[in-house]
């Protein structure tokens, strides 16, 4: 019996079993990003309109990006123990950084004649930003959202290292058994969940750009 045939007996026979880690790696992956997008994007306009504190907020989300994953959960789970919350709180920090850099670009990115007749027409800062800057830096911001995505799916496959589930359960159960059709299993729906949202956002992240043109 071949490799992939192998493989595709596998997984149809375990369709269920890796259709609910698929499920839960997503869930993981969409409340990391939920929280990021609820945090990092205030955080992004604060740091565009208040100069002196972007290098503060900017450094924080570097540092936070810089340390090794292993290394970020294993501080989460001492302090807020093993499973699915930790996992999602370490997500939410990795996806914090490239929500942050780009929301900060975009409206740092919009042309000074634009706000200078946004000025003109009696804006006050809050409609400004409301109305003609943080539109505009929309396409940044999914750009950001997409690398954010990709990155949280990566990081998520170690989940089971502290206790969550996810795809990662299948294939650090095959490191263990040194089955390699067990980590095609996991890695496959992993690799196509990427796929599949770096394309989706690329192409909201394309239409946005068409309608700021």
């Amino acid at each position: 019996m071949s490799f992939i045939t192998e493989l595709g007996q596998y997984m149809a026979e375990n369709s269920s079993d890796l259709l609910a880690l698929t499920i839960e790696h997503l869930l993981m992956v969409v409340y990391g990003i939920g929280l990021a997008l609820l945090v990092g994007v205030p955080l992004g306009i604060i740091a565009a309109k208040y100069e002196k504190v972007a290098p503060f907020i900017l450094s924080l989300t570097n540092i936070l990006q810089l340390v090794p994953s292993l290394a970020m959960l294993a501080i989460l789970m001492i302090y807020f123990g093993l499973g699915f919350e930790t996992m999602v709180i370490g997500l939410f920090f990795y996806s914090l950084l490239p929500i942050v850099r780009n929301t900060y670009v975009g409206i740092r990115e919009v042309d000074n004649s634009i706000i200078e007749a946004g000025v003109g027409v009696g804006m006050t800062s809050l409609q400004l930003l409301r109305k003609v800057q943080f539109p505009l830096s929309i396409p940044f911001l999914m750009a950001g959202l997409r690398v954010a995505s990709v990155i949280a799916v990566a990081v998520a496959c170690i989940g089971p290292y502290i206790g969550a589930g996810g795809l990662g359960k299948e294939i650090i159960s095959g490191i263990s058994l040194q089955s390699e059709v067990k980590i095609y299993a996991g890695a496959i729906p992993a690799a196509l969940l990427a796929i599949t949202a770096d394309l989706i956002l690329g192409r909201v992240e394309k239409k946005t750009k068409q309608r700021t043109v």
